[in-house]
């Protein structure tokens, strides 16, 4: 009887050590090609919000200060921006995007994971204006990048 509880117990702690290193293994989004969904909402005008699909190949994510998902908005100032205070937990991932200059815009992230879609928002702060908008994004994985694709992000 003592036996058999003990060798219950180590499958179960086994189980749990196999189950937590799956979940680790897709806390951030795997590499590939996404279709992410984005809309930009800007406040009190919420009639004029549109929802725009692009495809955009997501690298494998490497620690740094490089943006893990990019905002995908036209004409934002974040292509030379960077990530600060990255969290990331089983299902959620939250950071700061911060750009270099005085005023200069900024964004916090915080998108809710799965194994291949996310959904997520991005507050910004358009610097020196005091402008506010979010960009909404869902996505789902759709393979892998194509060669010509690697390195590069789609915009509409």
């Amino acid at each position: 009887m003592i036996a058999s509880r003990g060798l219950s117990t180590a499958i179960l702690v086994a189980t749990g050590v196999q189950a937590s290193s799956v979940w680790a293994e897709w806390r951030l989004p795997s590499g590939g090609s996404y279709e992410i969904t984005a809309r930009l909402e800007l406040p009190h005008l919420e009639r004029w919000s549109v929802d725009k699909t692009t495809i955009v190949c997501l690298p494998s994510f490497r620690s740094g200060d490089e943006i893990p998902i990019p905002v995908i908005s036209t004409n934002n100032p974040f292509a030379k921006c960077t990530a600060s205070n990255l969290t990331a937990d089983s299902t959620r991932l939250e950071y700061n995007i911060v750009c270099p200059g005085r005023d200069a815009a900024k964004a916090h992230a915080i998108y809710i994971l799965s194994l291949d879609t996310f959904s997520g928002r991005v507050a910004m702060v358009m610097g020196g204006k005091n402008m506010t908008m979010t960009e909404v994004q869902t996505a789902r994985r759709i393979g892998e990048c194509s060669p010509a694709a690697l390195g590069t992000t789609a915009r509409f």
